[in-house]
């Protein structure tokens, strides 16, 4: 498997993580998933990050899922495993068999402890000592999680002084003045440019292109549609951009509410084929009957919308 590099572009879903009915890791379903995001036209797939429910997991699940899902990828895109961890051990640990399964590279969030720009640097040198020279990262920034601050300025020199780090998962919101700062900072010719793809659920995503971003890194239960937005960035193609991204608007809106946006992303999934439960692991949201009513509401409408899009 080749390894993650700043010429990453594209969507790199964010894959759930199944559970059955009775909460067990529901290793079977990994491989329909796959195939239904792989089918999607997806350029990579990011697993254990925050919405794949990470920190729910056991060690032992973790390393479990991470080999299943690379076994079935084989090859066809890259895999980003989220390592995040309080401690360094489990980090190694985690980050260490990933590589060794296949992994294209590892993601690491800062934890909520930092607070200057002198100890956010230092923890990101300890990190790419701890990982080593031959292990890519990408940097979570999704300080509405996290509590951590990072200014472009900063992330700048990280780039400039770590060669491990490659990729800026990027979330901060408002943040589209950010990723124009990274640019500019950048230059038209960095040799250390970090490939940026974002988040939040691809709620910004046309303007976080026009901005610099090249692509997504974000679990939308319709990746195709992420998909559909780059190519028809790529493209220059942004009106037919806009008028995709609308139809879906609704759907992206009501997946980003806090508290209730994983349970409606499963929900989704499970009636698009993906999954076979929409069971989330505690501490989450379960979705009322009115919430599955809207829900039901808005799926019915998208379709509508994309019909006259295609007619």
């Amino acid at each position: 498997m080749s390894l993650l590099t700043a010429s990453a572009r594209g969507v790199f879903v964010i894959s759930v993580t199944p559970f059955t009915d009775t909460l067990e890791l529901d290793l079977e379903s990994v491989d329909r998933l796959l195939e239904f995001y792989l089918a999607r036209g997806v350029d990579g797939i990011t697993i254990l990050g925050m919405m794949g429910e990470a920190p729910k997991l056991s060690g032992d699940e973790s390393a479990a899922f991470v080999r299943r899902v690379l076994s079935r990828v084989d090859g066809a895109v890259p895999v980003v495993v989220g390592v995040s961890a309080p401690g360094f051990g489990a980090m190694a640990s985690l980050a260490r068999s990933a590589m060794e399964a296949g992994a294209a590279g590892v993601m690491v969030a800062p934890p909520g402890t930092l607070r200057s720009d002198e100890q956010i640097r230092g923890y990101f040198h300890d990190v790419a000592e701890l990982l080593g020279p031959e292990v890519p990262f990408v940097l979570q920034d999704f300080p509405l999680s996290t509590g951590v601050v990072l200014s472009p300025a900063l992330i700048r020199t990280l780039a400039v002084e770590i060669d491990s780090l490659v990729m800026l998962k990027h979330e901060d919101w408002p943040g589209l003045a950010k990723i124009t700062r990274i640019r500019e900072a950048e230059g038209p010719d960095a040799a250390d440019r970090l490939s940026i793809l974002c988040g939040n659920g691809g709620l910004f995503l046309p303007e976080e292109l026009a901005r610099g971003a090249d692509g997504a890194m974000t679990g939308f239960a319709f990746p195709e549609m992420m998909v559909e937005i780059c190519r028809l960035h790529g493209e220059g193609e942004r009106d037919r951009a806009q008028d995709v991204f609308d139809a879906y608007l609704p759907l992206v809106r009501i997946e980003q509410q806090p508290g209730l946006g994983l349970s409606i992303r499963k929900h989704v999934l499970t009636r698009r084929g993906a999954i076979p439960s929409p069971a989330v692991r505690k501490p989450g949201a379960t979705l009322s009957e009115l919430d599955l009513a809207e829900l039901d509401y808005q799926l019915g409408r998208l379709e509508r919308r994309l019909a006259s899009l295609e007619a």
